[in-house]
This record gives C-alpha cells, sequence and structure tokens, in this order.
C-alpha cells in the first residue's frame, strides 16, 4: 500500500511576520501548530513535524515524527530524511491552509512527478513528490517562483504540476489575509485577537 506523508515545515525566520504586540516566538508556535492540527487531521496521512526550532515539538501530537533541521536546510536533503512513498511538504507559516489543497497535492502526483501550490507574492506554499525525490529537481519553498524554476529544471514539460495558490504570512501584513470566515487557524486567531 502506498504510504504518504504530509510534513509541516517550520523555519525561525517565520516568526517575522508576527504583529505588533504579539511575541514571534509565541506567533511561530501558534501558526505551526494550526498547520500542524490541519496535516494530522488528513485521512491516509502520516504528519511529519520538519523545524530548525527543537522546541516546537510540544505542539505534535504524541507518537508524531519530529524531525529538527538547520535553518537554511536545502529541501532536497529535507526530503532525503522522509521514509514514505509520497511527501508533501507544507509550510507552517500557512495556518489556514484548506486541508482539500493538500489533497490535491497528492492526486496531481497520478500525472506530474512533483506538485506546487503556489503562494501569492512568490514561493509555494507546498510542494508534494514520490519519494526519492526527483534527481533532477532543487526546490525552495521560497524562491520568487519556484514553478519556473523548477519546469525550467525538469527534462520534460510535464514533470511539474501545480494546484490552485494560497497564501503564507510572511510579513506582518499578510496576517490581513487571514478569513475569520474560514474554519480552522484556532491557535492563531486566539493568539492574534489576545493583543
Amino acid at each position: 500500500m502506498l504510504t504518504r506523508t504530509a510534513a509541516v515545515l517550520a523555519r525561525r525566520r517565520m516568526s517575522q511576520a508576527a504583529p505588533p504586540g504579539v511575541d514571534p516566538a509565541r506567533f511561530l508556535e501558534a501558526v505551526a501548530e494550526d498547520t500542524y492540527e490541519m496535516v494530522a487531521g488528513l485521512e491516509l496521512v502520516t504528519p511529519v513535524l520538519i523545524t530548525s526550532v527543537p522546541e516546537l515539538d510540544e505542539i505534535v501530537w504524541p507518537g508524531t515524527q519530529v524531525i529538527v533541521v538547520g535553518e537554511d536546510e536545502p529541501l532536497t536533503k529535507i526530503l532525503a530524511r522522509l521514509d514514505t512513498d509520497q511527501a508533501a511538504v507544507i509550510a507552517a507559516d500557512a495556518p489556514d491552509l484548506p486541508p482539500l489543497l493538500v489533497g490535491k497535492l497528492f492526486r496531481e502526483l497520478g500525472r506530474a512527478e512533483i506538485t506546487v501550490c503556489p503562494a501569492e507574492g512568490g514561493g509555494a506554499v507546498a510542494m508534494a513528490c514520490a519519494l526519492p525525490a526527483p534527481g533532477w529537481a532543487d526546490a525552495d519553498l521560497d524562491a520568487p517562483d519556484v514553478v519556473a524554476a523548477l519546469r525550467a529544471q525538469a527534462p520534460g514539460p510535464r514533470r511539474v504540476a501545480t494546484t490552485p495558490g494560497w497564501h503564507r504570512l510572511r510579513t506582518r501584513d499578510d496576517v490581513e489575509r487571514l478569513d475569520p470566515g474560514l474554519e480552522g487557524w484556532d491557535n492563531t486567531r486566539a493568539l492574534i485577537a489576545a493583543r
């Protein structure tokens, strides 16, 4: 049976979007926990936390694998540390990402080697591939145009697919993109409301 992992990638620099009056460390913990909770609720997918902030391991459910990485460890090296048939890596600064978009990433792997959920303003919210990752791909969720970069690296035009895009919280202004009408992102919502 095909195994699938959805890994939430939390890097220390993701705390820089904390709005005024909110502690950056608590902000990172809240957005990462919301993103992890969404991933942990997916069916037939194993959640994993990948982080450059070791103390974030407290946000995960018991038994969840936590992989500590360097702040700038390349995505290709991170993917090599996952033991699964297919993996999606999701940026932790997307606390309101709909679970449906993660499902679409995996579904698109039926026709492409890599699938990308682009981020508004550049980069990617998430990326998925079969493992081992394609040797031609040098992906980076923070590359300005990750889809164009991957398509330029790909040996054929149909190796990289995209899903509908979403937003990430990379600046203080990005917090305004959070939709109060969407379910989820409870920890981030409570933290912002309390300031």
